[in-house]
């Protein structure tokens, strides 16, 4: 499986981690705690999972996005929900479901990720103004990605462009050499430069729909 494409935004003087993957942009909701409670965020987490409008939510994401979710064992939780003996991690929540909105990742980078539309919720529940910051520097770092696809896409076509261009240029010159006629040179030239064209057109749109596929990738 293709590794997620991991990337940091600054939030409030916090250190936000993102991963991008074939079901979209998956936001650290432990970094997101840190702002509340740079200690306890596995607490902190707990706590909104235990709480009911948390799990309405949840479970309508998931039956909207996640066709293998499990609904009787959600309607399990959601009954025990609020209650002062029920506790509910991501993990426990994930594994009992088949949740695909919350994952729980070991390791030196680890820590609770979620989806976006989950993360901005979380972040609404520890601090209403970190949401806004979270949601602004979150739009602003799909813009520049955006930007600098475009800037890659269009220089990428400009040096083919200019390779047909020279290849024209050539293939004038060996008219040229031939002693081939002004108007039967200019035709073929013509022709030439059509079908180069068309292969460009229909290779840049091939390696545009191979690059999208690949950030579809999990």
């Amino acid at each position: 499986m293709k590794k997620a494409k991991s990337t940091t935004i600054e939030v409030k003087g916090m250190a936000i981690a993102i991963q991008s993957q074939r079901a979209g942009d998956f936001i650290c909701l432990t970094d997101i705690a840190r702002f509340k409670d740079p200690v306890r965020t596995d607490y902190l987490i707990g706590n909104w999972l235990r709480n009911r409008n948390t799990i309405e939510f949840l479970g309508i994401w998931e039956q909207l996005n996640n066709p293998d979710f499990n609904p009787i064992e959600f309607d399990g939780i959601r009954i025990q929900a609020g209650l002062n003996s029920f506790i509910l991690t991501a993990k426990q929540w994930v594994e009992k479901t088949g949740a695909i909105g919350i994952v729980s990742q070991a390791g030196r980078y680890g820590g609770t990720y979620a989806h976006k539309d989950i993360a901005f919720e979380f972040a609404s529940w520890v601090s209403v103004e970190f949401k806004l910051y979270l949601i602004k520097e979150f739009q602003r770092l799909k813009e520049d990605e955006s930007q600098r696809l475009s800037l890659a896409w269009n220089l990428h076509a400009t040096i083919e462009q200019l390779l047909v261009l020279a290849n024209i240029e050539g293939m004038n010159a060996e008219f040229i050499h031939m002693a081939l006629p002004q108007r039967d040179r200019l035709k073929r030239l013509n022709e030439i430069a059509i079908r180069q064209m068309q292969v460009l057109t229909a290779g840049s749109a091939a390696r545009r729909l191979g690059e999208a596929n690949k950030e579809k990738m999990p």
